[in-house]
């Protein structure tokens, strides 16, 4: 970065700082594991800041979103967030967009409770979850939740209590933001994914990755004010479990066009 370009983006920045403190954020809380954390490769298109688009960083300052947005392992990387972000700041170019990164990759379903301990990553996932909220909730008004997990419940030990499980954490969340009528919306994890569980659970049908995501569909038929969001189409990074950095883009405009459909109804 030469010096003319350095000075450009110190401008930049205090204008998105300045802008920040003027008016309130439209905030969404991310939560979920690794495939909402990101795992793409980031390209120079990923590091641009966009207008209006912000995030809650690993120090619980506002900065412009450029991915890695989520810090829960060093491997993070682009993730649906940030086009997320920008798909709703195109809609809404009079809104302020604030995402609060919460992800933790390879987190079960029951590491979101109040108290639970993630020991893969030594955090508490919704407790953390929990004391950002608050601070992001100084700086605007939560707007909706997104959700992407299931990869680690999709065994036989866990897939069948799945669906009570998700029940009981759309509820927990309408209650800590005390909005019952709070947007939530979950994705499917990769479709190469529960072809590859089906392969691995040949026995088990359907396979446990098929119960998680009929379970998740079932909760949020029954939800007014709940959305699916397909994975169709969408490519794996070569490991048949995370998205590659193209999908995620997609995926996070998926995202968008759910949320705006529960916000428009």
């Amino acid at each position: 970065m030469n010096y003319k370009t350095l000075i450009l983006f110190v401008v930049f920045l205090q204008i998105f700082q300045l802008s920040a403190q003027e008016k309130p954020f439209d905030l969404y809380l991310l939560i979920g594991q690794s495939n909402m954390a990101g795992r793409g490769t980031v390209e120079p298109q990923d590091t641009i800041a966009f207008p209006h688009v912000f995030t809650l960083n690993k120090n619980n300052k506002w900065v412009p979103a450029r991915d890695p947005i989520h810090f829960d392992k060093k491997v993070a990387g682009v993730g649906l967030g940030r086009s997320f972000g920008i798909e709703m700041a195109k809609r809404n170019p009079d809104a302020l967009i604030g995402l609060i990164p919460c992800a933790v990759g390879g987190s079960p379903i029951d590491a979101w409770k109040s108290g639970s301990y993630f020991k893969q990553t030594k955090t508490y996932p919704w407790d953390d979850m929990e004391k950002r909220l608050k601070i992001a909730l100084k700086s605007g008004t939560l707007k909706g939740i997104l959700w992407h997990q299931g990869e680690s419940d999709s065994n036989p030990e866990k897939c069948y209590s799945y669906k009570a499980k998700l029940e009981d954490l759309i509820q927990r969340l309408r209650k800590l933001t005390e909005n019952p009528e709070i947007p939530f919306v979950a994705g499917e994890i990769g479709q190469f994914k529960i072809k590859a569980n089906k392969e691995q659970y040949s026995e088990i049908k359907p396979a446990p990755a098929k119960v998680v995501m009929n379970s998740t569909k079932e909760v949020v038929k029954k939800d007014k004010n709940a959305a699916f969001v397909k994975s169709n189409r969408l490519q794996h990074r070569g490991d048949h479990t995370h998205f590659n950095s193209k999908s995620y883009r997609i995926l996070g405009k998926r995202y968008a066009r759910a949320m705006l459909k529960l916000q428009h109804k």
